[in-house]
């Protein structure tokens, strides 16, 4: 095993062809290889399909107490642990019991019962969208429309109210990608967005409502309640992990379809066709380019390679969801393509519990974009638009449209 491995670098390559040709291109050298991130950290990273698949599951492969954040060392203990007791962070059986105190708050009639106001906000935003794009004005989608929707949608959820908003979305662009930005910038983005999450669990306390906070904290199960720590970290993932990924599956499913006309032709033909639309377009855009990272607690086997024990395990789920043993033709955007069998929500226990809010927000905002602006193009040419340098996100820096 090589003392130094060599860096990769599909995480900070500009374009989405650059990117995926480069994770394409390392996934070519085999689906297990262990390199050096960006970051400077060594990791195991893993391009294979059924190799991530059997890694996402694996009673060895574990996260432990946290800690592989970004700028760790230098993050205080206090931040560290209000970010950490969540579920992405925890194994069996703080993860089970977890899972069980937060499903029963994040209920399925919950998300279900959003969509009536998730139309309402589509339809003014796209109203904003329609004024500002006039007379073939450039309009950039992923600020007026892709991001707000989901900030929106996740405050409604949550019960923040609108004036904070503006402050919640910057402090949360700086968490997620926390690992671009220099410690003190990430640390005093943590910091607000965590003291502003007490304020609201405080708030909820003496005043709950029909939200998801006030689920949270009068969740129970057997006599048991989330602590403060486990409070705190459960919104910092939910507005984290919520957001960010929803916003770049909208804008970079708009842009696939954009780019695809024939495909773009077939959903507006076949509007019923969404749902399947959507899972495509979670394949072939991948908003999570690689799942948290996790370590190996012993030696781990995969994919013929032997993981010894006490090394960082990273998971590459944009790699994995165009690896074409499991995929035929992975570079081609097909809505008809079945089974949907992707790995953009992950695998195994952490399966993203958010999962069907996200497909919700999508298949309501592609379908009223499609529905809206029948003339919907990109204001420049496709290899003008740029990815944000990231470990965890798949993200455009900017989506410019025309409407009309």
């Amino acid at each position: 095993m090589a003392d130094s491995p060599p860096v990769t670098s599909p995480f900070v390559e500009a374009t989405p062809a650059a990117r995926y040709a480069a994770f394409a291109e390392l996934a070519k050298a085999g689906p297990v290889q262990r390199v050096t991130l960006f970051t400077g950290v060594p990791v195991w990273l893993i391009t294979g399909y059924a190799e991530a698949r059997e890694a996402l599951a694996h009673p060895d492969i574990i996260k432990g107490k946290g800690g592989d954040g970004p700028h760790r060392d230098a993050v205080p203990a206090e931040l560290a642990a209000a970010m950490d007791h969540h579920l992405l962070g925890a194994d069996p059986p703080d993860h089970t019991r977890l899972r069980r105190l937060v499903s029963a708050a994040f209920t399925r009639r919950r998300i279900d019962g959003l969509e009536p106001e998730i139309r309402r906000i589509v339809d003014g935003l796209l109203d904003d969208v329609s004024a500002a794009g006039e007379h073939g004005a450039p309009v950039d989608l992923l600020a007026a429309f892709c991001s707000r929707l989901p900030l929106t949608v996740i405050s409604e959820l949550l019960g923040v109210p609108a004036d904070r908003r503006h402050d919640f979305q910057e402090w949360t662009a700086v968490a997620i990608n926390g690992s671009v930005h220099p410690a003190e910038t990430f640390i005093a983005a943590a910091t607000s967005l965590i003291d502003y999450t007490r304020e609201l669990i405080a708030q909820k306390r003496v005043d709950p409502s029909d939200d998801l906070i006030s689920g949270l904290v009068a969740a129970r199960a057997d006599g048991d309640r989330l602590s403060e720590d486990e409070l705190t970290s459960m919104l910092f993932l939910l507005l984290v992990a919520g957001y960010e990924t929803t916003v770049h599956l909208i804008s970079g499913g708009t842009r696939a379809l954009l780019i695809h006309p024939d495909q773009l032709d077939l959903v507006r033909a076949e509007p019923d066709r969404l749902p399947a639309v959507v899972e495509e377009l979670l394949r072939f855009h991948s908003p999570a380019q690689v799942a948290i990272p996790s370590r190996t607690a012993a030696p781990v086997r995969i994919g013929g390679v032997t993981i010894p024990a006490g090394e960082v395990v990273l998971p590459a789920l944009l790699a994995a969801n165009r690896d074409p043993r499991q995929f035929p033709e992975p570079e081609r955007l097909d809505v008809t393509r079945q089974p949907a069998s992707h790995l953009a929500f992950g695998h195994g226990i952490h399966h993203c519990l958010g999962a069907p809010l996200a497909r919700l927000e999508a298949r309501i905002a592609l379908g009223a974009l499609i529905d809206r602006f029948p003339k919907l193009r990109l204001a420049v040419p496709p290899e003008e638009l740029t990815l944000q340098a990231s470990l965890l996100i798949n993200g455009l820096t900017a989506l410019p449209v025309v409407v009309a």
